[in-house]
């Protein structure tokens, strides 16, 4: 996969243009209006804390359902880090999810996943799986290491809106190779899993909450800047390095913190002395009532009660 350099030109009103390596000139549209025009700012940051899920697999929780509401359309996101094998190897075995997508993101080592669609495969590095349990799916994840023994990797969960909970369930692995990578003149480069950026777009579209999802490494002292979509809920996940982000440049945040972001139309990040690199995940607020336990996440707590029913009673999938 060959990087693609990205040269801003100028900026005139609403239009940005880029220039790509390819020789392609781009127009971006820059959205216009008082908090379109806004940096975000800061609105809190998040430690991520210890947890162990699954069968005992050991890993940093960034956020859950305490900070949900805060974050919708986005529910959860964990960090699986280790080079120990005893606390990743006994994996998460089958189990069902209803109402909501996960995306796996895998910098090291490898998951192996199967389901009750019939899918079946290994995601490594560099590769992601993007998973819609809608009306319900029942799977299993299991993790290794790398050569050294190290596995490292994320799992967003994103929530599915009422008149897509029930939808068919559907699985897509998308291999490195198939992310596109952008190198800007100032050295930073931006894997696009969804979302654009300079004119280039990621290989997973039609995705109800319209989300981005990048993964940014930033060279010490430099700067980055992302036009979104005001109303949308921006966090940036904070990989290794430290960095600012926000206009402000009062406190440098380091790896392991999730990084809210307030409204706005801009988001702008200046790395430190060693370089930082984040996720930046963007999706539209669904705006909806939560029930949510274990695997499962509906609108009511009768929903839930259903889903638990029919899973023991042998009646969860609906699919064919």
């Amino acid at each position: 996969m060959n990087s693609i350099l990205v040269r801003v030109l100028f900026k005139s009103g609403r239009c940005l243009y880029v220039l790509t390596n390819a020789a392609i000139l781009c127009k971006i549209i820059v959205q216009s209006g008082d908090a379109m025009n806004d940096v975000r700012e800061i609105s809190e940051v998040l430690k991520s804390m210890p947890v162990i899920e699954g069968a005992g697999v050991h890993l940093k929780r960034a956020f859950g359902n305490m900070h949900m509401h805060r974050l919708d359309p986005f529910l959860l996101l964990d960090d699986f880090h280790s080079n120990n094998p005893e606390e990743y190897q006994k994996g998460f075995p089958w189990h069902p999810h209803r109402g909501i997508e996960t995306i796996t993101y895998v910098l090291s080592g490898r998951v192996e996943h199967g389901d009750s669609i019939g899918n079946s495969g290994i995601i490594s590095s560099g590769d992601v799986q993007w998973m819609t349990a809608g009306s319900g799916i029942v799977h299993q994840e299991m993790p290794a290491g790398d050569p050294n023994g190290l596995i490292w990797g994320f799992q967003l969960w994103a929530n599915l809106p009422a008149s897509q909970k029930m939808m068919d369930p559907r699985y897509r692995d998308i291999t490195s190779g198939e992310i596109p990578e952008i190198r800007t003149d100032s050295g930073v480069r931006i894997k696009i899993i969804c979302g654009s950026f300079g004119g280039v777009k990621g290989p997973v579209s039609d995705i109800v909450i319209d989300p981005e999802y990048m993964d940014v490494t930033m060279p010490p002292e430099t700067e980055f800047t992302h036009f979104v979509t005001p109303g949308h809920t921006v966090f940036a996940y904070i990989i290794d390095g430290s960095g600012q982000f926000d206009k402000s440049r009062e406190s440098v945040l380091e790896r392991e913190n999730v990084v809210i972001f307030g409204d706005g139309g801009e988001v702008t990040v200046t790395s430190g002395s060693e370089g930082v690199r984040f996720l930046l995940i963007v999706g539209k607020p669904i705006g909806e009532p939560i029930a949510w336990y274990g695997p499962i996440v509906m609108n009511t707590n009768e929903e839930l009660r259903v889903a638990f029913e029919e899973y023991e009673q042998g009646t969860f999938l609906k699919h064919k």
